[in-house]
């Protein structure tokens, strides 16, 4: 399905915060940027889980459609997600990781894709190790440059999609989610 908006402003301008999305960003000064800007009703789960990667030292930013609708009604394309505070949050960070739901291909492989290659196949390899399965994202890779992910300061980050089951297990499971989290987080403090 096709975006209903091309920018943050057209979106803003046909809705209203606070009754058909909501924002919500802390700025900690760190290196690094937790997003999920499809969350909600979007891409249900992801902005559960970019806050708890985020924890309670990493800046993170979650855009979340309050009110149910097909997927375009308030999904704006990574490559032309412009908000201005998340603009600005990943534009002072150094890495940044992106969330985002995929439809249900019949495994709970997480896709990897973004600029940051180093940091992309760290979080692979930490995922692999911690019992999730991983792999590059050929599909949807992440890597225009202009995707929020990747306009951090070095101009790369890192994108991941996680298929529906996977998100619904790592919400039902907490055991699973705290370990799904520790591996990220232990990711971004290898490289």
């Amino acid at each position: 399905m096709a975006d209903r908006f091309t920018t943050f402003a057209d979106l803003k301008a046909a809705a209203e915060a606070g009754v058909d999305y909501r924002i919500r960003l802390d700025d900690r000064g760190s290196p690094a940027v937790i997003l999920a800007p499809h969350g909600g009703t979007i891409e249900p789960e992801t902005a559960e889980l970019a806050e708890a990667i985020a924890g309670d030292d990493l800046s993170f930013y979650l855009f979340e459609a309050l009110k149910p609708g097909a997927h375009g009604d308030f999904h704006l394309t990574s490559h032309r997600y412009d908000e201005p505070r998340a603009l600005d949050l990943v534009g002072r960070s150094e890495r940044a990781v992106a969330l985002h739901g995929r439809r249900d291909d019949g495994t709970n492989t997480v896709w990897l894709g973004g600029r940051d290659a180093a940091l992309r196949d760290a979080i692979g390899t930490a995922l692999e190790t911690s019992g999730f399965d991983a792999a590059r994202n050929d599909r949807l890779p992440g890597e225009h440059p202009d995707n929020i992910c990747n306009r951090t300061r070095s101009g790369r980050g890192v994108q991941l999609e996680l298929p529906r089951s996977l998100r619904h297990v790592l919400a039902d499971e907490a055991e699973t989610a705290r370990t799904f989290c520790t591996a990220i987080r232990k990711a971004l403090g290898a490289v």
